[in-house]
């Protein structure tokens, strides 16, 4: 049995409550023989990642305005067990030790994102200080320990005053996010040099303006067609607004991208494969690369053209210092009558696999080359200076032993993952950093606090942490 076969089989025997300490140490060091940190380079950066209502809590204190997500998860069956983020991982009062974490399982960067409702309670107008304080003090804390803080502008929660004017849908909400993209490079812009605009933009315009699933809870394929075009539009702007606020800084924007496969080479499920595509991963990296939106393989997004104004196709565009993937899943695609427009649905995981292993406590299949397809998807765009994981990690049940956090299925996961990063670093992709979702267990969303991501344990009764073993693993690499 050579080494990689063995390390196969320690896998294969972790799925299990626990395994030896022996047999934990012998894995890890295999591990780490197998490919370390140093292999991606010296100038590559590795880090952790996290948004604000999924960790702050402290959700109407110290002059803090309504979010989206306070609104939505307060109410009744919207989110699972009827839970939300009032207290969330209470990172507001606990900021300090959990960037100390950060630097204890030797991660160099913290990805964070700003509240905007904490700054501008009513969404413009009056700031809120304690709010640009409370970020000062979380910038200061990650400077002091030698982490370099990174900012996400938004991350899905918008206030809710903002919202009761239309939100995404409401052509205004450009201005809006113009006058605070500004207010807080200009805030911010000499301590932090990496800056993302967005995250995910066709997560939170497709969840929460036309399935409904996500705040606001909207179903309108008019509202989701004028919340993509306003977003691809401030994507554009708050690149320009960094670049003017931060000039020594790098500007990016992050996306979610799944690799793309047909149930089969007919020519329905193939076509049906490409629309999602169009869709979910071309949607919002297109525009901003001049190639304005996929209407060659999706006829249908010529209606958005009904929706824009002179000027329009040449704002979209922005030269971003890199672009950010994210990557959790791949879609299996078949041609279906189900959703009309898109005459295209995804094959269920379940029925792509047969180990349930495979499968995360999210429900998604396991599929480390995705990752590596989605990498050089983007690289083979015209115009792309560098790629970073932003986001990449997955829930699996943790076994508490001793005091001790085993998740042995998250090792694994991210040992075939980074495997495939590696792999697109080394046939020349410009890929220049890996950021795990997540520092810590938080709360995920419609989800509540059921699934776990982090290399943190989170006990959220007491609120106290715990290295996971993969907080270890990433620490030793």
């Amino acid at each position: 049995m050579n080494r990689r076969d063995l390390i196969k089989q320690l896998s294969l025997g972790a799925v299990g409550l626990s395994i030896s300490p022996q047999l934990h140490a012998l894995y890890q060091s295999l591990s780490i023989q197998d490919f370390s940190k140093r292999d991606f380079g010296d100038r590559f950066k590795w880090g952790v990642a996290t948004a604000s209502y999924q960790i702050e809590g402290a959700w109407n204190i110290d002059g803090k305005g309504e979010s989206i997500w306070d609104r939505f998860s307060h109410k009744k069956g919207k989110i699972h067990n009827n839970e939300n983020g009032d207290i969330a991982c209470d990172f507001y009062h606990r900021y300090r030790d959990d960037i100390e974490l950060v630097r204890q399982i030797n991660m160099q960067v913290f990805r964070f994102s700003l509240s905007w409702s904490r700054i501008f309670p009513q969404g413009s107008g009056s700031i809120n200080q304690k709010g640009l304080d409370f970020y000062h003090r979380v910038i200061d804390t990650c400077l002091e320990k030698g982490i370099e803080p990174w900012i996400t502008l938004y991350h899905w929660d918008l206030p809710q005053a903002l919202e009761d004017k239309g939100g995404w849908a409401n052509r205004d909400i450009i201005g809006y996010f113009a006058d605070y993209a500004d207010t807080v490079s200009k805030q911010y812009g000499d301590k932090v040099k990496n800056w993302m605009v967005f995250n995910e933009p066709m997560a939170f315009t497709g969840l929460g303006y036309l399935a409904g699933t996500h705040a606001p809870g909207k179903k309108d394929i008019g509202l989701f067609k004028k919340a993509v075009h306003h977003t691809v539009i401030c994507q554009a702007d708050g690149g320009r607004i960094l670049r003017s606020n931060v000039p020594d800084g790098q500007i990016g924007t992050t996306f979610s991208l799944s690799s793309i496969h047909p149930k089969t080479q007919q020519k329905k499920h193939v076509e049906a494969a490409l629309r999602m595509d169009a869709l979910f991963n071309r949607l919002f990296i297109e525009p901003c690369l001049g190639l304005g939106y996929p209407k060659d393989t999706f006829p249908y997004l010529k209606t958005m053209d009904k929706i824009m104004k002179p000027g329009d196709e040449e704002r979209m565009k922005f030269d971003f210092d890199f672009h950010g993937i994210q990557n959790y899943f791949r879609i299996v695609s078949k041609f279906s009558l189900f959703p009309p427009i898109m005459w295209a649905n995804q094959v269920k995981p379940q029925k792509l696999i047969t180990d349930k292993a495979e499968l995360t406590d999210m429900g998604w299949e396991v599929y480390p080359e995705g990752i590596y397809e989605v990498i050089a998807k983007v690289a083979a765009y015209s115009g792309i200076k560098k790629i970073i994981i932003t986001e990449n990690g997955t829930a699996f049940p943790d076994h508490i032993e001793n005091g001790r956090v085993h998740d042995e299925q998250r090792i694994t996961f991210f040992k075939k993952y980074l495997q495939q990063v590696l792999r697109a670093k080394n046939e020349g992709m410009p890929v220049d950093g890996y950021f795990v979702w997540s520092l810590m267990d938080n709360f995920e969303w419609a989800e509540g606090y059921k699934p776990r991501f982090g290399l943190i344990h989170v006990d959220y009764t007491t609120q106290q942490r715990s290295i996971k073993d993969s907080g270890y693993w990433f620490r030793n690499l």
